[in-house]
C-alpha cells in the first residue's frame, strides 16, 4: 500500500506543497505497480522514449547548422560531416536513429499484438500508439527529403505525387504540400519547418499514451489483470533496473551502426545530388516504409470504379488505419497468444508476410516479386478482417491461471485448469 512520501529536503517540500510533481513522479514511477511476470520484450516502451529523446537532442543541434534551400542543403550537411566539430557523429546517430526508432516501435506492436495488449479496457492505449506510429511516419519522410540527394528528392516527387490520386481534391492537395508546380525549394522549407515541429507533436502524443498505461495498467504475457498485492511489484527498483539492462543492450546495438556501419540502412544514391533531370534506375523509401510501399504497388489494375493507383492510395493507407479497429476485429475472449495455440500459429504467419512484404517493398515492382506482394498483400488485410474475426469464435484456448501470481509460482489456490496451464507454461 502506498502513502504519501515525506520529502526530507525542505526545498524539494515546500515545491511540491504548492505543485505537487514530486509526489507524482513518486506515485506513478516508483510505487506503481507492476505486474511481476513481465518479460525483457516490456522493455521496448522505454527503449522508444529514450531514441526519441535522443532524436530531438541531436536533431536541434543538427537544425542550428543545416540550411534548408535546394541551393545548399546538400552541401550544408556535407559541411556538418566535415567540418562542424562532432557533426558526423551527430548526423550518424540522428541518421540511424530513425530506424532504430522504427525498429523499437515495430517490435513494441508486434509485442501488443501477440499479448493482446490492444484489448479492454486498453483499447485507447492501442489507438494512441497507432497515432504515434503515423505521426512517426510523417516525420520521417520529410526528414528524408531534408539531405537533398537523388533519393530524397523522387521519394519526394512519387510519394506526394500520390496524393493526386485523391478525387477532386488531389490536385490541390499536391500544390500544397509543394508550395508550387514541382518539388522545389518551397517543398525543402516546409518539410524542414514541419520535420522541426513534429517531434514536439509526438512527444504531446506520447504523453497520453503513458497517461492511459498508467490508467489501465499494463498487460502482461499472461494477459491476465492483476487482482492484488500479490500480483506486482513496484516499477522502481525492479523494473528500472530491468529497463536499465535492455537500455544497455540497446545502445551497444545502435553504436555499432553509428561507428561501423553508418550508412547500411541508406541509400548509395541519396550521396548524389538531387537532380530534378536524372531519374534513379531505382526508387525506394527508408527500409520502414517497404511493406507499405509494396502495398501501394499491389495494385496494378483498375477496381469497379476506383483507378488503380487510388486502390493503392487507399490500401496503403488503409492497412495503418486498420489498425484502430483491431480492438474489435478480434472477437477472442483470451488476450494473450500463450494460451492459444492456433492464433500463436497465425501470428508467426502474419509476422512472415509482413517481411515478406518488406522484401517486395524493395525490389522492382515486375515479374514475380509483384505477385508476391500481391498475394501478401491479400493476406494481410485477410488476417485482420477474416482471420482474427473467426479465429476468436472457433479456437478453444488453453486453461488460463487464475492470477498472475499463480502463473507465476504454479501455485495459489489457482485450481486443476490454473495448474493445467502452469504446467503447459513450463514445458
Amino acid at each position: 500500500m502506498s502513502t504519501d512520501p515525506q520529502w526530507k529536503n525542505p526545498v524539494i517540500r515546500w515545491v511540491d506543497d504548492r505543485l505537487p510533481i514530486f509526489t507524482y513522479m513518486d506515485h506513478e514511477y516508483q510505487q506503481f505497480p507492476m505486474p511481476r511476470n513481465l518479460n525483457y520484450f516490456w522493455n521496448f516502451g522505454a527503449l522508444a522514449s529514450i531514441v526519441l529523446v535522443v532524436m530531438v537532442v541531436t536533431g536541434i543541434m543538427l537544425a542550428m547548422q543545416y540550411t534548408p534551400h535546394v541551393d545548399h542543403a546538400f552541401e550544408s550537411l556535407e559541411r556538418i560531416r566535415r567540418d562542424v566539430n562532432y557533426g558526423w557523429l551527430l548526423q550518424y546517430i540522428h541518421m540511424n536513429g530513425a530506424s532504430m526508432f522504427f525498429i523499437v516501435v515495430y517490435i513494441h506492436m508486434f509485442r501488443g499484438l501477440y499479448y493482446g495488449s490492444y484489448k479492454a479496457p486498453r483499447e485507447l492505449l492501442w489507438m494512441l500508439g497507432v497515432v504515434i506510429l503515423l505521426l512517426m511516419m510523417a516525420t520521417a519522410f520529410m526528414g528524408y527529403v531534408l539531405p537533398w540527394g537523388q533519393m530524397s528528392y523522387w521519394g519526394a516527387t512519387v510519394i506526394t505525387n500520390l496524393f493526386s490520386a485523391i478525387p477532386i481534391v488531389g490536385d490541390w492537395v499536391v500544390t500544397l504540400l509543394w508550395g508550387g508546380f514541382s518539388v522545389d525549394n518551397a517543398t525543402l522549407n516546409r518539410f524542414f519547418s514541419l520535420h522541426y515541429l513534429m517531434p514536439f507533436v509526438l512527444f504531446a502524443v506520447v504523453g497520453l499514451h503513458v497517461v492511459a498505461l498508467h490508467v489501465s495498467k499494463s498487460n502482461n504475457p499472461d494477459g491476465i489483470e492483476m487482482q492484488g498485492p500479490q500480483d506486482s511489484v513496484p516499477f522502481h527498483p525492479y523494473f528500472t533496473a530491468k529497463d536499465s539492462v535492455g537500455i544497455g543492450v540497446f545502445l551497444l546495438f545502435f553504436a555499432f551502426f553509428v561507428f561501423y556501419a553508418p550508412n547500411f540502412f541508406g541509400e548509395p544514391d541519396n550521396y548524389i545530388e538531387a537532380n530534378p533531370l536524372q531519374t534513379p534506375a531505382h526508387i525506394v523509401p527508408e527500409w520502414y516504409f517497404l511493406p507499405f510501399y509494396a502495398i501501394l504497388r499491389s495494385v496494378t489494375f483498375d477496381v469497379l470504379f476506383i483507378p488503380a493507383k487510388l486502390m493503392g492510395v487507399l490500401l496503403m493507407f488503409g492497412s495503418i488505419m486498420i489498425l484502430f479497429i483491431l480492438p474489435w476485429l478480434d472477437t477472442a475472449k483470451v488476450r494473450s497468444a500463450r494460451y492459444r495455440p492456433i492464433y500463436k500459429f497465425v501470428f508467426w504467419v502474419f509476422l512472415f508476410d509482413c517481411l515478406v512484404l518488406g522484401y517486395c517493398g524493395a525490389k522492382p515492382a515486375e515479374g514475380w516479386y509483384l505477385v508476391l506482394g500481391q498475394v501478401a498483400t491479400l493476406y494481410y488485410f485477410l488476417h485482420f478482417l477474416i482471420v482474427m474475426p473467426i479465429l476468436g469464435k472457433i479456437e478453444t484456448p488453453l486453461p488460463v491461471p487464475t492470477s498472475i501470481s499463480q502463473a507465476v509460482t504454479g501455485s495459489g489456490g489457482g485450481g486443476a485448469a490454473g495448474a493445467t496451464a502452469a504446467k503447459m507454461e513450463k514445458s
